[in-house]
């Protein structure tokens, strides 16, 4: 599995509309999504799904449209996942050469544990296939649920997850942890999984997706959420990335971000992060949620990681009232 800063061909959108749950604050959320859009064409092709209602107010941004009704706006967690295959080959010269294919895996997502509607969402993928729009070899697990954020990879055969969203109700069960590893291990391509065992934020509907509390970066660098005594879980959490060690023996370089201050929609505590940030070419576009003192931090550790990389704030209160962030909006292709 590609680690998310390799070079990228496009990004994709899903996008809102009226028939998700974003109605209510359907021109916030727009906006939001309008700003994602426009930094990311700065710097790589864009691909949004969107019902036909919709395609003629987008196609100013992209030609690459795919008309289609959808549940929800996750393309993280209804994406492909992209994995490259390596093989040599040996028909045409004495002097095998690297070919490499992309593999688009087609995983089943079930609504974080059928929580939530998702038969369109797991239509989305086959029909930007079928219509030529992402490119590769197409492979059907949607007998197997997997979601994009529950799993970040290194490009050098570890990937992270958490085992209370692998683990958890109305997944994959009866499988063990250790099936369940060997299929991640066999699809992905990967040498190890590394479970963590803690780690959670208040108002998550994901049970505990990687990509809200911890990030593989360049260099064996890992970036996660910090907390102070009062998130006793995310304390543990930080235990267990100090004691973890690199394929090879060494220790992480550990970039501790803040954890932003208690954000509510009336009652109900919200799922903010500045882990959910997303990475593309030339840039790391990084979640803010109008707290400048936490948000300039944030930002400038994200730095530390991608120091070649334009760091760009955007404004995610909207999409944090819907329990997601701007990495879960989207998914890279390559």
């Amino acid at each position: 599995m590609l680690a998310e800063w390799e070079h990228q061909s496009y990004i994709q959108l899903t996008w809102p509309h009226k028939d998700t749950d974003w109605a209510p604050i359907l021109p916030e959320i727009t906006a939001v999504y309008e700003s994602i859009a426009r930094e990311i064409l700065k710097r790589e092709d864009l691909v949004i799904v969107a019902p036909d209602d919709l395609i003629p107010h987008l196609s100013p941004l992209t030609p690459h449209l795919l008309p289609l009704t959808t549940n929800d706006t996750w393309a993280r967690d209804h994406g492909f996942i992209t994995v490259e295959e390596t093989s040599s080959d040996t028909s045409l010269t004495s002097h095998p050469s690297p070919l490499t294919t992309k593999l688009l895996l087609d995983f089943c997502f079930n609504g974080w544990g059928e929580k939530f509607e998702a038969a369109l969402d797991n239509q989305i993928n086959r029909h930007l296939y079928d219509q030529g729009i992402v490119k590769g070899e197409y492979e059907d697990h949607l007998d197997f649920v997997l979601e994009g954020g529950s799993i970040e990879s290194d490009g050098r055969g570890t990937i992270f997850t958490t085992a209370c969203c692998l683990l958890a109700p109305h997944r994959n069960q009866p499988l063990t942890q250790q099936e369940i590893e060997d299929r991640l291990k066999q699809w992905l391509g990967s040498e190890r999984i590394v479970w963590l065992h803690h780690g959670s934020l208040i108002g998550d509907d994901t049970d505990g997706h990687i990509d809200t509390l911890v990030r593989i970066c360049p260099d064996d660098t890992l970036l996660y959420i910090g907390a102070d005594d009062d998130h006793h879980d995310l304390l543990e959490m930080e235990k267990e990335l100090q004691a973890l060690r690199t394929i090879d023996g060494r220790p992480y370089r550990l970039l501790r971000l803040p954890l932003p201050r208690p954000i509510y929609d009336e009652a109900d505590r919200l799922p903010a992060t500045y882990a959910n940030y997303l990475v593309i070419n030339g840039a790391v576009l990084v979640p803010t949620y109008n707290q400048p003192d936490l948000d300039a931090e944030a930002m400038h550790i994200i730095g530390q990681a991608f120091p070649d990389r334009d760091i760009v704030g955007i404004d995610c209160r909207p999409v944090i009232r819907q329990h997601g962030s701007l990495h879960c909006c989207t998914m890279q292709y390559y």
